[in-house]
């Protein structure tokens, strides 16, 4: 047989196998997959909530970035700003998707500035706003057992991940590698302050991704849950 066409073969064997051997590599790490944290379990859904488009909005069967505006919207331009630029626009469409935020019900006309912001060059169809009573966003918001308090206004800089069984999700352990390294005790992340931008992009951004990750591989039955509760960890400082 010509050399030439013996190196040939060989050559298209080896460009056909290389792919495959690569996915058999990958195939194992699915079924190893580890979910992000399960913080909080039990996380209050919003069923007395009033949407100012009058939709019906729940937190349960949906993947939610919930966030809390308070009395003065348009103070939290900036936040949101960033929060639509660097989540909003990178998920928007996925599966059961939404951004969620809650303001008080005398806050409903100040909210429509914030929404004509946000919204100008494009209509916003998973970001949605929900109203209710004081009383009923601090109960809403103490479901969460954050560390910071909401301010004066209702408000934070802040936003969660709450998944579709009403489980707050984040990380049970955020250190760096060298905090690691130096024994440092563990700390988590159960919230994500939108006027960070890094910490958007290179946490929150990973932890969403993550999460549908997760629910994606369930629907295909390949997801065997690895997740661990907060309080199986020890010595984790909030």
């Amino acid at each position: 047989m010509n050399k030439k066409l013996i190196k040939r073969n060989v050559i298209l064997g080896i460009l056909f196998f290389l792919p495959v051997v690569f996915l058999l590599f990958l195939y194992p790490a699915k079924h190893n997959y580890i979910a992000l944290d399960i913080l909080e379990e039990n996380v209050l859904d919003i069923t007395s909530f009033t949407s100012t488009e009058n939709e019906s909005i729940l937190l349960k069967d949906h993947i939610t970035i919930l966030g809390f505006l308070g009395n003065k919207p348009m103070d939290k331009l900036t936040a949101m700003s960033n929060l639509k630029e660097l989540m909003y626009d990178k998920f928007k469409g996925f599966k059961k998707f939404q951004v969620v935020m809650v303001l008080p019900d005398s806050a409903k006309a100040e909210v429509e500035q914030l929404k004509s912001e946000l919204s100008k060059y494009e209509y916003l169809e998973y970001w949605k706003y929900v109203s209710a009573s004081d009383k009923e966003i601090q109960k809403l918001y103490k479901s969460l057992h954050l560390i910071k308090d909401l301010d004066a206004n209702l408000a934070t800089d802040d936003v969660v991940i709450i998944d579709k069984e009403l489980n707050l999700r984040g990380r049970i352990d955020d250190r760096s590698d060298s905090e690691k390294q130096k024994n440092k005790p563990a700390y988590q992340m159960k919230s994500y302050d939108c006027i960070e931008v890094a910490e958007l992009k290179n946490k929150m951004s990973e932890d969403v991704r993550i999460l549908f990750t997760e629910y994606r591989q369930k629907r295909k039955g390949n997801f065997n849950s690895e997740t661990r509760r907060a309080n199986d960890l020890k010595n984790v400082s909030e």
